[in-house]
C-alpha cells in the first residue's frame, strides 16, 4: 500500500510538472518530495504497527484454538474409555444372564 501511495505521489508530481507552463527566463519549481513522504512514512508505520497487533493476535487465537482442540479430543478420549467400559460391563452381564 506504502509503495503504491509513494507511485500515486511521484506521477501527480511529474504531472503536475509536465502540465505547468515553461518560462523560458525561470523553469517552474518542482515539488519537493519530503512534505509528500512524511505523511506516506507515517501511514506505512502506523499500517506495520496495525499489521504486527493483528498478527499477534491471531497467533494468540490459533494458541487458543489449539488448546481447546486438545482438550476436546482428551474429553473424547475419555468418554471413549468409559463408552468401552460400559460395553464389557454390558456384555459381561449379558453372558452371565444367558448362562442362568
Amino acid at each position: 500500500m506504502n509503495k503504491s501511495l509513494v507511485l500515486a505521489a511521484l506521477v501527480a508530481s511529474v504531472a503536475l510538472a509536465a502540465c505547468g507552463k515553461k518560462e523560458e527566463a525561470m523553469p517552474a519549481p518542482a515539488p519537493a518530495p519530503a512534505p509528500v513522504a512524511a505523511p506516506v512514512v507515517e501511514a506505512a508505520a502506523s499500517a506495520a504497527n496495525m499489521a504486527a497487533s493483528a498478527s499477534d493476535m491471531a497467533a494468540s487465537a490459533a494458541m487458543g484454538a489449539a488448546s481447546a482442540m486438545q482438550g476436546a479430543a482428551d474429553t473424547a478420549k475419555d468418554a471413549a474409555k468409559d463408552a468401552v467400559g460400559a460395553a464389557k460391563d454390558a456384555a459381561a452381564a449379558a453372558a452371565s444372564a444367558v448362562k442362568k
